[in-house]
């Protein structure tokens, strides 16, 4: 199928990681205020069936191991194509990049961060066009109710600007029309695997009230991927029946979860980052950090590019969220779920919030209830957890009463700190440092060498 690309094409190169190192280029990512992929649909009549374009440098003309704006238009007719299938069909990219050789896409909307490498480029892969053809034809074997398709590149500084405000306009508009529905309307939800390839446990639960964590697939947008493609990585999930309103557990999420992830992951709570939280893969717009210091929840989106309150980049407690685990205390989210009544409702919604960016702060100002607006702290009001704490007792931010509570909790509770703990575990040692350990009983036990069985390796 793809004898004219120089680099092989298969499912067998989804999950490749390019280290910098490996690079010859970087194409958006953490660095680059503009990149965007966007799907349009267009009468059939309006697009140049097969065309490819490259407004701005090519792949073999950009600076090796350079980040570079970037931008992917696709355009498309059908008629069995709907306005509300742009996004479905948009994530989509995510997957088809990742069968290149050596072209490491992740995230997605206004967050894409793509890497070429050296090995690749090498082999002769030093072009957007053979890109644009592989792209073309695996949209059309797996979505044949696509007629026409037309990609363009944009790597242009200047001309990408305009792409790029128009795209998160579109962005903006779809999210708009997905809100108003809730859990408790609906009998279904979508789960999305597309991201499987980079974390094998995950599944995201698509909710009307819990957008993916990418921020790119809506309730709406799920139904429609899982009628045009029942085989796809988009599918349904019969919400069964609710054990718990409150954390968001259902029967049906956690049989699927269970089934999806090989019994990794045997229950999910949808609006809590404790307990079963929501699992994250590596595509989520935002992070929910616990900050046990305060009794409230940080938050940090992909686009921070200074220290977090608690210290630490969003890189590092991405590390800490991703892969398809449960671990309390981090939880990735998108910024559209942020918006949602159910936004970490088990935990306390916006009155556990005491951190965020005040980008983020801004763009989410009609959401976060007047009542705490004024006492969530921004990096313009502190960057350390002290000067966090004093905030917010200026502020008598809602946490601040809770302190008084774990104040007496812990004078009747044994409390073990050190400066640094050493733990071995698995072959590594790991210190913790400036630890506090609040505990109800701590056991010791010595690990005996396991005896083998009958049928075990002696």
């Amino acid at each position: 199928m793809f004898e004219d690309i120089p680099v092989d094409v298969g499912l067998v190169h989804e999950g490749e990681r390019i280290r910098k190192s490996d690079m010859q280029v970087e194409l958006g990512g953490p660095k680059v205020s503009e990149k965007f992929e966007l799907v349009r649909l267009k009468p059939e009549e309006e697009i140049d069936p097969g065309a490819i374009h490259i407004i701005g440098p090519d792949l073999s003309e950009l600076k090796e191991g350079k980040s570079h704006p970037f931008g992917i238009l696709i355009e498309i007719a059908g008629p069995e194509i709907e306005e509300n299938l742009e996004g479905v069909i948009e994530r989509r990219i995510h997957e088809y990049c990742n069968y290149i050789e050596g072209f490491m896409h992740l995230n997605q909307r206004y967050d894409i961060w793509i890497r070429l490498s050296k090995k690749s480029f090498k082999k002769g892969l030093t072009s957007f066009r053979m890109i644009g053809e592989v792209m073309q034809e695996l949209f059309r074997n797996e979505l044949p109710i696509i007629r026409a398709i037309e990609i363009t590149f944009i790597t242009d500084q200047e001309q990408i600007r305009d792409y790029y405000t128009q795209a998160l306009a579109i962005y903006e508009a779809r999210d708009a029309r997905a809100r108003g529905l809730t859990d408790e309307d609906v009998d279904v939800f979508y789960g999305c695997a597309l991201c499987q390839s980079f974390a094998p446990t995950h599944v995201c639960v698509v909710t009307p009230q819990r957008y993916a964590n990418c921020g790119a697939i809506s309730w709406f947008d799920g139904r429609a991927a899982a009628r045009i493609d029942p085989k796809g990585p988009i599918f349904p999930i019969d919400k069964g029946e609710c054990l718990d309103p409150r954390m968001g557990e259902y029967t049906g999420v956690n049989e699927s979860a269970k089934k999806r992830s090989m019994g990794e992951v045997e229950r999910i709570y949808l609006y809590s980052g404790f307990g079963y939280p929501h699992t994250s893969c590596g595509c989520f717009e935002g992070i929910a950090f616990y900050i046990p210091e305060v009794e409230g929840y940080g938050i940090v989106h992909r686009g921070f590019r200074d220290l977090s309150v608690n210290g630490l980049p969003f890189s590092t407690m991405a590390d800490s969220t991703a892969g398809g685990r449960q671990i309390d205390g981090f939880h990735g989210i998108s910024i559209e779920y942020m918006r949602s009544r159910k936004f970490l409702q088990a935990d306390g919604g916006y009155e556990a919030v005491v951190w965020m960016p005040d980008e983020i702060k801004a763009r989410l100002s009609e959401y976060i209830p007047e009542s705490v607006y004024g006492a969530i702290a921004t990096e313009k009001d502190a960057t350390t957890i002290d000067e966090l704490k004093e905030f917010l007792k200026t502020q008598n931010h809602p946490v601040v009463g809770r302190w008084v509570e774990m104040s007496e909790e812990t004078n009747e509770t044994a409390v073990f700190t050190a400066g640094e703990i050493p733990i071995t575990t698995g072959g590594f040692r790991i210190i913790l440092k400036n630890a506090r350990i609040y505990a109800d009983k701590v056991i010791i036990q010595p690990v005996q060498p396991k005896k083998p069985g009958r049928g075990e390796m002696q």
